[in-house]
């Protein structure tokens, strides 16, 4: 669906972004994460043309404008725009024009028009591609049913709350029938309640539509609650690619730099970190270890966190070098994967 190879791009000689590799699947949701001035926004606005990328490629497959009858819009030379050949920064103006047409886009602080009421927000777009008013009133009718807003329908933007502005800005960046929804910090300026519904609708959207969804945020908890796989960028370039669940259970350099935590675990022993899949329950294999090995060991550490529909958890037990090795074959034997944390002695 988007394929991104060795993308380079410099501001005044200050590289921003360092030879960035990244697929994304139709469909997915991808969370893009990391400090500000890591350069996952600019990243995002070279996927749709709003910024320029100095070598590397960019392709995004999206459907062909002719398989879309109810839109009638101006096409490549080839009678298409089907972007699957296209690199993005060699796009004509006219071509990227009708180009981002597939690309959906909300920001962090809403970007509405306060002399337009809610209705004429989302049918602006719909208006500037000179769609007939019935398909407009249709169309925007129904995308304010999708983000429950249909009885705010005529309400002006003054009037709304941060969250409900926020569900204008989706159904508008939707109202174009886009392929991939953009996210630029969309949940930064929300309170914790109101981002958790906002991700809810992203994911019910992503879900009912199968649209693909790429979130730049420095917001860990969004990426935990919708996204399958993050790219955790730092210094222009990503150091780190994987399923949401498998990198935080197991958290790489990059992330605990990112996240800043650290553990106070006893010095003395030995610290056995011990992962447990969503199948398995933590209670049931820490009360058979003891029971079938007859060792003492104590509980220092633990968590369980919550990654779309899944629970999952770790914790770290400290135990004496001789209970080493029994522990270990335990946990081998019954399929749990585990670390050694830090070995005092």
């Amino acid at each position: 669906m988007i394929e991104i190879k060795n993308v380079n791009k410099s501001f005044s000689g200050n590289q921003v972004l360092k030879d960035i590799n990244l697929n994304i699947e139709k469909g997915e949701i991808i969370g893009i994460v990391g400090h500000s001035g890591a350069g996952k926004s600019t990243l995002l606005r070279c996927l749709n043309g709003l910024e320029t990328y100095d070598s590397g490629s960019i392709k995004i497959a999206v459907e062909k404008e002719e398989n879309r009858d109810e839109l009638q819009t101006e096409s490549c030379d080839n009678g298409s725009i089907e972007n699957i050949g296209h690199e993005i920064k060699d796009l004509s103006e006219k071509e990227l024009r009708s180009f981002r047409r597939r690309l959906g886009m909300i920001f962090q602080n809403f970007n509405l028009l306060n002399r337009k009421n809610v209705f004429d927000n989302v049918a602006l777009p719909l208006e500037v591609w000179k769609l007939d008013k019935k398909e407009i009133n249709e169309r925007v009718t129904n995308l304010l049913e999708l983000v429950g807003l249909q009885d705010k329908m005529y309400s002006m933007p003054k009037d709304l709350s941060g969250g409900q502005k926020q569900r204008v800005a989706i159904a508008r960046a939707l109202a174009l029938e886009p392929d991939v929804l953009l996210c630029d910090e969309a949940t930064s300026a929300l309170d914790p309640n109101t981002t958790k519904s906002i991700l809810n609708l992203i994911k019910e959207i992503n879900e009912k539509l199968n649209i693909t969804v790429v979130i730049v945020t420095h917001q860990m908890e969004v990426i935990k609650q919708i996204c399958s796989r993050v790219a955790i960028m730092e210094g222009g370039e990503i150091k780190s690619l994987g399923v949401v669940d498998e990198l935080f259970l197991k958290p790489d350099a990059s992330l605990e730099k990112l996240l800043g935590e650290e553990e106070v675990l006893p010095e003395d022993g030995v610290n056995i970190r011990i992962f447990f899949p969503k199948e398995r329950s933590q209670q049931s294999i820490i009360t058979s270890m003891a029971r079938e090995l007859d060792i003492d060991f104590s509980i220092v550490w633990g968590k369980l966190e919550k990654f779309r529909e899944n629970v999952l958890g770790s914790l770290v037990i400290n135990t004496s070098e001789e209970n080493r090795k029994n522990i270990c074959n335990f946990l081998d034997k019954k399929g749990i994967s585990w670390e050694v944390v830090r070995n005092a002695n």
